[in-house]
């Protein structure tokens, strides 16, 4: 481990972090006519974002996420990343949060930097990968949580820029905790990919997916979640 690598990861999920604000303010100044056209654009955006959290999963998380875990593991670990942000969601939303869209945002952006900061400590290739597909996705949904909080809380403007700035260092901090402390637990790692993976999936068909979404139901996205878990299974009783 070296300072140079160090101040790679620190460097790059501080990137991936400043997406989060650049999102908000793109939002912010985000004035399109006519009204169609805007709107399709908004929904452009929410598609891109959803693009790039499934090219996340399937590129990244996990490929990497299956290499030091036994099935059993695989399987424990994807259903528990389902279940836990079904929970998550569903807190928020009895609770009528106007957070939900930042927590969802960083329920995902800050495992993704710890697997980042752990893959630069063991040497895996995977960590700039990673830390592009973190940038993209964080730019789409800082545009939407920068909506959402816009039209449901007290915050407006450049406060409310701000608030997502405030975000950008837990990037570097999650970053840091991965690669200083969990490269040497490469299927801790490993369990922390697929378990984002699985979450990310669930919020992409969730919140992202609208022609899979029932209004207040969440099974068909837990659904998409344990679809992708028996394609999974497939794939590493294949190649084993």
């Amino acid at each position: 481990m070296t300072l140079n690598e160090l101040a790679q990861v620190l460097l790059l999920t501080t990137m991936a972090g400043s997406a989060i604000p650049l999102g908000g303010i793109f939002a912010k100044i985000e004035k399109i006519s006519p009204e169609w056209l805007e709107t399709e654009f908004r929904h452009s955006v929410i598609a891109f974002g959803g693009g790039v959290l499934i090219s996340a999963v399937a590129l990244v998380l996990v490929p990497e996420g299956i290499k030091e875990l036994s099935l059993p593991w695989i399987i424990f670990a994807f259903v528990l990343g389902g279940l836990a942000f079904w929970g998550l969601e569903t807190l928020l939303d009895r609770s009528k949060s106007s957070m939900a869209q930042l927590v969802a945002m960083l329920s995902d952006f800050v495992p993704e930097a710890v697997a980042l900061g752990a893959a630069f400590a063991t040497g895996e290739g995977a960590g700039m990968l990673l830390a592009v597909l973190i940038g993209l996705q964080n730019l789409p949904e800082g545009f939407n949580a920068y909506r959402e909080l816009d039209s449901s809380s007290k915050l407006k403007g450049w406060k409310l820029i701000a608030c997502l700035a405030a975000c950008v260092p837990l990037g570097p901090l999650a970053g840091w905790v991965g690669y200083q402390y969990l490269a040497s637990f490469p299927r801790v790692v490993d369990f922390i990919m697929l378990f984002a993976a699985s979450g990310i999936l669930y919020l992409t068909f969730q919140d992202l997916a609208p022609q899979a979404r029932i209004e207040n139901q969440r099974a068909p996205a837990i659904g998409a979640v344990f679809g992708f878990l028996l394609g999974l299974i497939g794939h590493v009783l294949l190649e084993g």
